[in-house]
């Protein structure tokens, strides 16, 4: 389905009416999160007495807790998951001290990537990197490799998520200028993060508590760098320059439909429906389903299933001649079929 803008903004206007919070219902999402969160953390604990690989087995789901807990927190940044905003945000700060993931910091950045999400001319805020093709071919060489680099595989779910929930998010950088509150954010939950690792190594040792947190932690932070990538980087996703660029057209189709099975539906709280996210953002992750149920007709837009995703890993480069993602050889073969003029 294809919407021009007058429809877009109507649609947003309809959606309207789903913005509204239910704080049982989100004390109720957060405790069937929370609780079995801890539950299944003490059972790989007690299970590693009966060998490390069987207690392997839990780190899945737990670390699928892990991740709807940073999207209940990604909702309390929005605003939309208790009534509340005091509610929301301490709420938020509490699960940033789990997530590795200062609450403030975390949505001041977040804010930025929903304002500016598909704009050629304000990239770098809250996103993936992603160069043009020209952009590409007008890059040094070491700059040609470290770009080909971040966007392998390996880096990118791998490395990459690592080092940005544990590292990175230990100062605010890029948020020098910000004042003080990106710093109290994340320096409060620095502290935070201390004193609960020191409690729970006390309560049941240094060794025993990396070989269980640990893994939850990188395969969680994977998993979530892997939704944020299916949920803009695919094949015919929406990128402009300023000039022709507008808020609406990109939060629908700049942004994927992920539709998953309902169980990881359920683990990754909705946010595969992330156009209608994006239209109207204060709608709760737990409504999501009413739009798409009310308003059957938005579901085939930037529709993206499970097995389809997996292709996207080859999309590295926004080629704006043809207006889509392409690989790094798709992009060689169109330099080839047509060089980049000489500047003068």
């Amino acid at each position: 389905m294809t919407q021009g803008m007058p429809e877009i903004r109507a649609t947003a206007q309809l959606l309207a009416r789903y913005r509204e919070p239910d704080s049982a219902r989100g004390v109720l999402e957060l405790a069937i999160t929370a609780i079995p969160l801890c539950v299944i953390w003490a059972l790989i604990w007690a299970a590693l007495d009966q060998g490390y690989w069987f207690a392997v087995l839990l780190e899945v789901p737990a670390a699928g807790l892990l991740v709807r807990l940073f999207m209940i927190q990604h909702d309390c940044g929005h605003g939309s998951f208790f009534r509340g905003r005091a509610a929301n945000d301490w709420v938020g700060r509490a699960i940033g001290v789990v997530t590795l993931t200062p609450y403030d910091y975390w949505r001041h950045n977040h804010a930025g990537h929903h304002a500016n999400s598909g704009n050629l001319d304000h990239r770098g805020l809250g996103d993936i990197d992603t160069l043009t093709v020209r952009e590409f071919r007008d890059q040094p060489r070491w700059r040609r490799v470290l770009y080909r680099l971040y966007r392998h595989p390996i880096v990118m779910f791998g490395v990459g998520p690592a080092y940005l929930f544990i590292l990175k998010h230990r100062l605010p950088i890029g948020l020098m200028r910000g004042g003080w509150t990106p710093w109290l954010s994340t320096m409060g939950t620095n502290a935070a993060i201390a004193i609960l690792v020191a409690a729970m190594i006390q309560l049941v040792g240094y060794g025993p508590f990396l070989l269980v947190h640990l893994p939850i932690v990188v395969l969680a932070a994977s998993i979530g760098v892997w939704l944020f990538y299916v949920q803009h980087q695919f094949e015919h996703a929406y990128w402009s320059h300023d000039e022709n660029w507008n808020f609406h057209d990109a939060a629908l189709h700049g942004s994927s439909h992920y539709q998953l099975p309902a169980v990881l539906r359920w683990f990754t709280a909705n946010i595969g429906v992330h156009h209608i996210h994006h239209l109207c953002s204060r709608i709760p992750c737990y409504r999501l389903p009413e739009v798409l149920r009310d308003h059957p007709q938005l579901a085939g837009v930037g529709r993206i299933t499970l097995l389809q995703s997996l292709r996207t890993v080859r999309l590295n480069l926004w080629d704006e001649e043809r207006l889509q993602l392409v690989s790094f050889g798709e992009a060689a073969l169109t330099s080839t079929a047509s060089p980049t003029p000489l500047k003068a």
